[in-house]
């Protein structure tokens, strides 16, 4: 597929980047951004040769929601349709993914832009980066997954408080409620999250998979489902041949040379 609206990347060193290109409205998403991304989450899942992800945005922001001109076409629009043909497989296909993704949240991450974001494995922002429940000032509610994720990382009250005022969380903000990993200078940016991403890409990237499985289920689960998935978990990792390298370079004596198999 030929992308119009996002960029699309892979580094030698196994790191895939995804970026959303529509910087003149803030890559706010349209139809044809909406498709290409669900795509592209595709391609990287296809590619055994990517093992990590960076997804971002062009420009000054990283995304800031629903593209709300691109949607005014006169019609009557079904909110329930547009989030379970566009939005939906989008959020589904990030925690699906059986590898890392990793955020780089270079500025502004607003509605469908914020739960985007905190779809991600990891998150590294700049200073000039901030996050915000921005529905409830269009009338609306959270959508494609904020609903989930926030209270899970905030607590439901601070959650209720961010999303029914729709305050904006600077990233220093972010980072001390637990919304963001690191936040760093707009110069180290890009430093600072591909050094996070090639750490990953040289990860055993199955087990990275299988633990981000686990960590989905665990929201719902109770600690005797969780034991047994847990074991259910520790033995497909157990056969893989990434557990058989860390034995061996643990008993050598050396660092151990994953290939994520």
């Amino acid at each position: 597929m030929e992308y119009t609206s996002l960029l699309y990347d892979v580094r030698p060193d196994g790191v895939a980047t995804i970026t959303l290109n529509r910087p003149e409205v803030f890559n706010a998403f349209n139809d044809p951004l909406s498709y290409e991304l669900q795509d592209a989450l595709k391609q990287v899942g296809r590619d055994a040769a990517v093992r990590a992800v960076v997804l971002t945005g062009a420009g000054r922001a990283f995304c800031s929601g629903q593209d709300l001109k691109a949607s005014q076409t006169g019609e009557k629009r079904s909110f329930y349709d547009s989030l379970h043909k566009r939005y939906n497989p989008i959020i589904r296909a990030m925690r699906a993914l059986p590898k890392p993704i990793i955020g780089r949240i270079n500025g502004v991450a607003a509605g469908a832009g914020c739960s985007l974001a905190l779809a991600c494995d990891a998150l590294v922002a700049s200073t000039d980066a901030s996050l915000i429940e921005v529905f409830i000032n269009i009338g609306l509610v959270p959508d494609s997954g904020s609903s989930w994720f926030l209270p899970r990382l905030v607590g439901t009250l601070k959650a209720f408080e961010l999303c029914s005022l729709g305050t904006k969380v600077p990233a220093e903000e972010a980072l001390r409620l637990g919304l963001v990993n690191q936040v760093v200078a707009p110069e180290q940016l890009d430093e600072a999250t591909y050094a996070l991403a090639a750490r990953y890409a040289s990860a055993p990237t199955k087990s990275i998979g299988l633990l981000k499985q686990m960590l989905n289920k665990a929201g719902a689960a109770t600690l005797d489902e969780m034991l047994d998935y847990e074991a259910h978990c520790q033995q497909i990792a157990g056969e893989s041949a990434d557990y058989f390298e860390g034995v061996k370079a643990f008993g050598e004596k050396r660092k151990p040379v994953f290939k994520g198999e």
